[in-house]
């Protein structure tokens, strides 16, 4: 078996659900008899260890397939958010097409800012972000002669790329982005369990976005 809290998140809601039960517990038995209480107790205690257990066995190691097709075309699909439209991800997609018919689905999975913002399904403005990087890195591609396609995912990475495997029989993944010092897919293992579940080869591309901004200051000042 294996532990179902993955993340900051995951410990997070399950703190605010053993809150909210124990307040349950504590008003209940301020309002009727202390045996109530315990009886609630006992019960919440009970449901509590039955989706444990389910959740533990449904965290399994499992394996994410992509229903590739037999031709001559180098199918690439592509994770990547704030990165989108970075320059050594923009290289990397270009040199790996480069001599052969290629097609590229790029999947920005939308970003949510707050824990309250995902549990309340507020993610508008990751979506508007997400669509607005997408659109620089599908001009970008086009430009260099690449079909691509573009679509905003799940905002779990791991999530995205499984749907996106169901309709697009990639040969291969790229996931890109910032440097570990500043990436949360990084933290929360987002290239780790790609590589554990997914019979795909994976690249990693690391972006540097202030590194970009700095060299096209520069160059701005030089010219």
């Amino acid at each position: 078996m294996h532990n179902p809290l993955r993340s900051e998140a995951d410990v997070f809601r399950l703190v605010v659900v053993i809150g909210v039960a124990a307040a349950l517990v504590v008003g209940l038995t301020l309002i009727t008899r202390p045996v109530v209480g315990v009886l609630l107790a006992a019960l919440l205690i009970g449901v509590g260890i039955g989706l444990a257990w389910r959740v533990t066995r449904g965290s399994e190691p499992r394996t994410v397939e992509s229903a590739q097709v037999a031709d001559d075309t180098r199918r690439i699909l592509v994770v990547a958010n704030q990165t989108a439209a970075g320059r050594e991800l923009l290289a990397e997609i270009g040199n790996r097409c480069r001599g052969c018919t290629c097609e590229v689905m790029l999947v920005s999975p939308a970003l949510v800012g707050s824990r309250a913002e995902r549990w309340a399904s507020d993610i508008d403005e990751g979506l508007d972000l997400a669509r607005e990087r997408m659109a620089r890195s599908v001009t970008a591609l086009r430009g260099i002669g690449i079909e691509v396609r573009a679509e905003v995912g799940d905002p779990d990475p791991n999530m995205a790329i499984e749907d996106a495997l169901r309709s697009f029989p990639a040969d291969e993944i790229i996931i890109s982005t910032l440097p570990p010092q500043q990436s949360r897919w990084l933290e929360h293992e987002v290239v780790e369990r790609t590589r554990r579940e997914v019979a795909l080869p994976m690249t990693h591309v690391v972006v540097d976005l202030d590194a970009e901004r700095a060299a096209a200051q520069s160059q701005i000042r030089a010219a």
